[in-house]
């Protein structure tokens, strides 16, 4: 575009050292960028692999692993060292009969079910944990995908302003040129000026937000702030087509770590209700005594040792202020797992509904900039120009379709970077890959048909 205003205001030689430079930067800023590229798959699996947040529930969900093993064994022996009928006077293990130095063990057995249950009751929780971790890398797999497609429209937007810069200032030369010979106003080149200000300040803004997204991003990959980010300057423009709600809520249902975490605690909730109901009944303890005697029987024989055997059982005496109160703690336990499992589809299909409707009008907008606005407004642009050179348009309009030009270019980058990152969001509310269908222009060809007549 650049080339073509030079050539047809006949002023090639003025302003080709201009475009050498412009070629050059361009040039050496891609070739600057082929080393050391964060692609979005790289930045992912940094993520995945450095976020520490995700290898803190990582390990939460390891330690509660552990616990299931735990809760479902028996209760540990107790070992008996007693000392029985010592007399208080001489403290002679041989002056009375009864004396007895004893060692014995004892055990308490719950009521059958019991450490199955408890048991049970703790797996499902420990999946819960896991599913948690399926949540929460999910989550940082959609905040990494949407915080670097918002990277790439920024860098995509600086480059256009940076492009539109120098077509500013040369079309202030050229308006300089035409007012020195008589044919322009100075109001011309006073107005270019602003214009060529105000990209300059929309610049500074871009590079600013662009340092914040780069701070957030490096967080969600769990390195220094401050790291140099550099991302491609290449994509894939083709936005797939936006599936169907049903078919992502079902998807969702089978998929979605919130909804199975959800479940599994419901299952874990009725699990401890059955074992509320197994609380009626008694545990045991049995136990086994030797004890030790010293010393003679009247006849002047040796005494013989004892052993002794217990048993034990605790009575569920206060059932109306004990277990019928701990049955009706858990069924309401699980009562409310049941309504957080209606309230967590709810929340799901509200964030599918949301994400699918972004999508669908970030695709209809990128599909309308790529083969409506942006070919109409080049047109336009042209056409302005070409009216300009022989004075039957003025300046204002020149630069007025330059302007618009301008706008609708970084518009379409903007809504081709919430197209995917709406789709990050779809992909995050489902819990897994949407299968992409090509997208189709207005004729009914896919893009890429279309790219290759």
């Amino acid at each position: 575009m650049l080339t073509r205003i030079i050539y047809r205001f006949g002023i090639m030689s003025l302003f080709f050292p201009l475009v050498v430079l412009a070629d050059q930067d361009n040039f050496v800023l891609r070739h600057a960028n082929e080393n050391n590229l964060l692609t979005l798959q790289h930045a992912l699996e940094i993520a995945l692999a450095e976020n520490p947040g995700l290898s803190r529930v990582g390990a939460q969900a390891q330690a509660l692993a552990e616990v299931s093993s735990q809760v479902g064994a028996l209760p540990d022996p107790v070992l008996f060292l007693n000392a029985l009928n010592l007399p208080t006077d001489t403290y002679s293990l041989s002056q009375e009969a009864m004396t007895q130095m004893q060692v014995g063990i004892g055990v308490t057995l719950p009521f059958p079910g019991k450490l199955g249950l408890r048991e049970q009751a703790a797996d499902f929780e420990a999946k819960t944990a896991e599913f948690g971790v399926d949540e929460t890398r999910l989550v940082l797999t959609r905040n990494v995908r949407m915080t670097w497609w918002n990277l790439f429209f920024l860098d995509r937007a600086i480059v256009i302003v940076k492009r539109n810069q120098n077509l500013l200032r040369d079309l202030i030369k050229i308006a300089q040129a035409k007012y020195k010979t008589g044919q322009g106003m100075q109001s011309d080149i006073l107005t270019a000026q602003v214009e060529l200000s105000k990209l300059l300040e929309a610049e500074i803004s871009l590079h600013a937000t662009r340092n914040g997204q780069v701070a957030v991003l490096n967080t969600l990959l769990g390195q220094p702030a401050t790291t140099r980010v550099v991302l491609p300057d290449l994509t894939d423009e083709s936005l797939p087509e936006a599936p169907d709600f049903a078919s992502l809520h079902d998807m969702a249902l089978k998929a979605r770590p919130l909804l199975l975490a959800q479940r599994a605690q419901l299952e874990a909730a009725h699990t401890k209700v059955t074992l509320a109901e197994k609380d009626y009944y008694p545990d045991f303890k049995l136990g086994a005594v030797y004890g030790f005697r010293s010393g003679l029987n009247p006849n002047g024989s040796q005494r013989a040792d004892m052993a002794s055997f217990t048993f034990s059982m605790n009575l569920p005496f206060f059932l109306e202020n004990k277990q019928n109160h701990a049955l009706l703690q858990r069924k309401a336990e699980a009562s409310k797992e049941q309504f957080g499992l209606q309230e967590r589809t709810t929340q799901v299909d509200g964030e599918i509904e949301q994400a699918l409707g972004d999508y669908r009008a970030s695709y209809e907008q990128a599909l309308l900039f790529k083969t409506g606005i942006i070919p109409q407004a080049s047109q336009t642009e042209a056409a302005m120009l070409a009216a300009y050179q022989v004075d039957k348009v003025d300046f204002l309009n020149l630069l007025r379709a330059q302007v618009t030009l301008y706008n609708y270019e970084t518009q379409y980058w903007k809504v081709l970077s919430s197209g995917w990152q709406a789709w990050a969001r779809l992909e995050a509310a489902v819990g897994m890959p949407i299968k992409k269908i090509a997208q189709q222009d207005t004729t009914g060809r896919t893009v890429k048909e279309k790219s290759n007549e």
